[in-house]
């Protein structure tokens, strides 16, 4: 590859190619987790599908390795590569919503964010991210926890149709009834199956206000906290409620280590079935309270802040014993970073309705996902961090 076929690349792109003399090259190959320091050779930035596969095919034609930066909200680092083909798909970020079929359509580079702000202006939702700054592509494609899912499933669930760039460079439309395989994968397999340039989404009538928030607890109850949280979990919660129980530091900048409960009840008997919660023990504070769609799902953003150095681990578990309880415990009391935390997302409803062979997603049952959630600021300390989670 030399200057002239980059030029002829980039001169056909409706977008353009940042390379890594350019000035702002630095700021388009960051993603959201500020660990992420790779230096890709070449930067496609997409505004369209046919920009996705004439990078596709460029990054065949010169054997590179090709990465693809969704919304940026990423953890793992995948999205971008060394030395190789990053595929910015952030400037793609139309959302088209048809109020009267109860759709939506999204390119790649929109965050649940500005999805749940058009939505809303019909009414509409469907499963998203429970922080506004994660993408849809990435989300959906992995799978899709949100404060709707006891209703409606996964984010993924929800997806009806899927605009992909496949490894050639061709362009297919995949559904349950074109392509049904690969919509098999798409759902929940991750992005190693092509580029989504576009997602078709099923939306739901959600009215903007509804009630929502956290319960915090002193953290030297944490233990009798968690087996509430277990036990009243367990013992059947209605779609309509969504909880996640918590060990961190007061996001009001305290330093107050808590244990909390972060609720949200899309339903007409919330005041009835969210007071179990509200009466146990003596709560620091009681935050519940009338909160917006767009706001709940906004929530948890000023407490994972973009730059910060990240290091997550997660793990699905069908139950939830006393045992495991210590572990968190005394996991939260071992953490080197004030900034970090753990989460206890519970799931049920129609998550664990679905077969689990119907999609490549196949954690199908009642129960929780466990995150760590490693967080910190300094590059030495990253050793440290990343062995506690």
């Amino acid at each position: 590859m030399d200057a002239a076929d980059v030029e002829r690349f980039a001169a056909g792109l409706s977008g353009r190619v940042v390379e890594p003399d350019d000035p702002d090259y630095d700021a388009v190959r960051s993603v959201h987790n500020g660990r992420v320091d790779k230096r890709p050779a070449l930067i496609a930035c997409c505004q369209n599908t046919a920009d996705v596969a004439d990078a596709v095919r460029f990054g065949r034609q010169h054997d590179m390795e090709i990465s693809i930066r969704g919304g940026g909200h990423n953890v793992s680092g995948v999205a971008v590569t060394e030395g190789g083909l990053m595929i910015d798909l952030a400037p793609m970020k139309a959302v088209l919503v048809d109020p009267a079929a109860r759709r939506a359509r999204c390119q790649p580079g929109v965050h649940w964010g500005e999805f749940n702000r058009e939505t809303q202006l019909h009414d509409l939702a469907c499963t998203g991210g429970v922080v506004a700054s994660t993408g849809v592509a990435g989300l959906t494609l992995g799978g899709g926890i949100g404060w709707l899912m006891g209703r409606f499933g996964l984010a993924l669930d929800n997806l009806v149709s899927a605009e992909v760039v496949t490894a050639s460079g061709d362009v297919v439309t995949a559904s349950e009834a074109s392509h049904p395989d690969l919509f098999w994968a798409l759902r929940g397999g991750g992005g190693n199956f092509g580029i989504v340039t576009c997602f078709e989404f099923e939306l739901h009538p959600q009215t903007p206000m509804l009630l929502g928030g956290a319960i915090f607890h002193p953290i030297k109850d944490a233990r009798d906290m968690l087996r509430f949280f277990r036990d009243y979990t367990s013992a059947g919660i209605p779609d309509e409620l969504v909880l996640t129980a918590g060990l961190q530091y007061h996001p009001d900048g305290s330093g107050v280590p808590v244990a909390l409960v972060l609720a949200a009840h899309t339903g007409s008997a919330a005041e009835a079935e969210l007071a179990p919660l509200r009466a146990f023990g003596k709560p620091l504070e009681d935050a519940i309270g009338p909160i917006s769609y767009c706001d709940l799902n906004a929530m948890l953003d000023a407490g994972l802040p973009r730059g910060a150095r990240n290091y997550w681990r997660s793990s699905f578990m069908e139950t939830l014993d006393d045992s495991a309880i210590d572990v968190i415990v005394d996991g939260f009391h071992a953490m080197p970073s004030n900034t970090s935390l753990l989460l206890l997302e519970h799931l049920h409803g129609a998550i664990s309705r679905v077969d689990p062979t119907a999609t490549a997603f196949a954690h199908r049952f009642d129960g929780y996902n466990m995150l760590g959630l490693a967080q910190w600021s300094e590059p030495d300390d990253d050793a440290r961090n990343i062995a506690w989670a």
